[in-house]
C-alpha cells in the first residue's frame, strides 16, 4: 500500500510545496493535488515537479470540460516530461455548480466524454495521429469550422507512452466505468466497511469488461491521520468538509455526495445536512455529520486503532493510502503511516 497526500487545494502552493518536500523524505510515495475553482493544479504540479525527485504527483482532480482533449495530452505529456515520469493524471466530471457556475460550460454527458476522453489521451500520448468522430471530433470538419483543420499528433516525444489515469467517480455506471477503463480510481469520502455494498457490484462489472492490457485497478482513499490516546476530538477538523460536500456541493436533488451519504445508510442524516447547509446554518449541518462516518473514514486514535483502519482500508481494496496530516509531527506520522501499510 502506497501513502499519499492530497493537497489543501485552499492553501498557500509555496507552503504546500515545503511541505511535500518535508514529506517526501519521511517517504511519502505520492502527491494530489485538485483545482475546484481555485488556482489551477497544474501550475503547482509543474512546481512539485521541480522541488521534489522521487514521490509521483497527481493531479486530483482536473475537470472533463474545461481543457480541450488535446490540452489534457500536451498537459499529461508536460509533466511527466518535467517530473521525469512522475506525472499522474486525475480527471473527473466534478459538478454542475462548478462547470457550468465558473467554467461556462454545459454539464452534458459526463459518461460518454469520459470514455472518449481517456480513448484520445492514451492515442495522443502514443503519439498517434488524432482521429476522432464522437462527442469530440478531431479534426473538426468544414462544416463546424474553417475545413482547414489538419490531423496532428503530439509535437514532442513523451517520457512515457503511457501516463497512468485515474478517474474520480461515485455513481454505479461511473465507477463500473472506471473499473473498466482507468489505471486508478479516487472515491471521495470513502467508507471502507460500506464500500462493497455500495459500489461492489459496479466494481464487478467494470473489471468483468477490463482489458488484460491494464493492470489491476488501483484504488486511492483514506482521511485525517492522528496518532495518540487523546485526539478524538480532532475529527471535529473534518465535518466542514464533509459538510461542504454533502449538503453544499449541489442543489436539492442533484448532490452527488448527498446520494452517497445515503448510500451508507445516513439517509436521515444527510437530508438534515443538506437542509441546514443551504438555509446558511452551516455550523449546525457541521454538527449533524454521523461521527461513524467520521470514523471509519479518517485514521484518528490510539497507534493499535490507527493500524485496524489502515487494514480495514487494505480489507476495502485501498492500495493508496491518503493521509492529511498536520502540524509539527507531520513527517513523523507520515513516517508512522509509511510503516505500518507496508506491513
Amino acid at each position: 500500500m502506497k501513502v499519499s497526500l492530497p493537497l489543501n487545494y485552499a492553501g498557500n502552493p509555496v507552503e504546500a510545496a515545503d511541505l511535500v518536500v518535508e514529506l517526501e523524505a519521511a517517504g511519502l510515495d505520492r502527491v494530489w493535488i485538485a483545482e475546484p475553482y481555485g488556482f489551477d493544479a497544474v501550475s503547482l504540479m509543474g512546481f512539485l515537479a521541480a522541488r521534489t525527485s522521487r514521490i509521483e504527483i497527481g493531479s486530483g482532480i482536473l475537470n472533463i470540460y474545461s481543457r480541450t482533449p488535446g490540452a489534457l495530452v500536451q498537459t499529461a505529456a508536460g509533466l511527466d516530461s518535467v517530473s521525469n515520469g512522475r506525472a499522474i493524471l486525475g480527471l473527473g466530471a466534478s459538478g454542475p455548480q462548478v462547470i457550468e457556475g465558473f467554467h461556462g460550460v454545459p454539464y452534458d454527458r459526463p459518461l460518454a466524454r469520459t470514455r472518449e476522453l481517456v480513448e484520445i489521451l492514451r492515442a495522443g500520448l502514443r503519439r498517434e495521429t488524432l482521429r476522432h468522430d464522437g462527442i469530440y471530433t478531431l479534426p473538426l470538419p468544414a462544416d463546424r469550422g474553417t475545413g482547414l483543420g489538419k490531423a496532428l499528433k503530439l509535437l514532442n516525444r513523451p517520457v512515457r507512452p503511457a501516463v497512468p489515469i485515474w478517474l474520480a467517480s461515485l455513481t454505479p455506471a461511473s465507477v463500473a466505468q472506471t473499473a473498466e477503463i482507468a489505471d486508478g480510481w479516487l472515491p471521495f469520502l470513502f467508507h471502507p466497511e460500506r464500500s462493497r455494498e455500495v459500489w461492489g457490484d459496479a466494481l464487478a462489472r467494470g473489471t468483468a469488461k477490463r482489458s488484460p492490457d491494464l493492470a489491476p485497478l488501483e484504488i486511492g482513499a483514506g482521511g485525517l491521520v492522528a496518532i495518540g490516546d487523546d485526539v478524538k476530538h480532532l475529527l471535529d477538523r473534518m465535518r466542514p468538509l464533509y459538510a461542504l460536500y454533502v449538503g453544499g456541493m449541489g442543489a436539492r436533488g442533484k448532490n452527488f455526495y448527498n446520494d452517497l451519504a445515503v448510500q451508507y445508510g445516513f439517509e436521515a442524516e444527510a437530508k438534515k445536512i443538506q437542509d441546514l447547509y443551504l438555509d446558511g446554518r452551516v455550523r449546525d449541518a457541521e454538527a449533524e455529520v454521523p461521527l461513524e462516518w467520521l470514523e471509519a473514514g479518517n485514521l484518528v486514535g490510539p497507534a493499535s486503532y490507527v493500524r485496524e483502519r489502515i487494514e480495514a482500508f487494505r480489507a476495502a481494496g485501498v492500495t493508496d493510502l491518503q493521509v492529511v496530516v498536520e502540524g509539527p509531527h507531520a513527517a513523523a506520522m507520515v513516517s508512522q503511516v509509511k510503516e505500518w501499510a507496508g506491513e
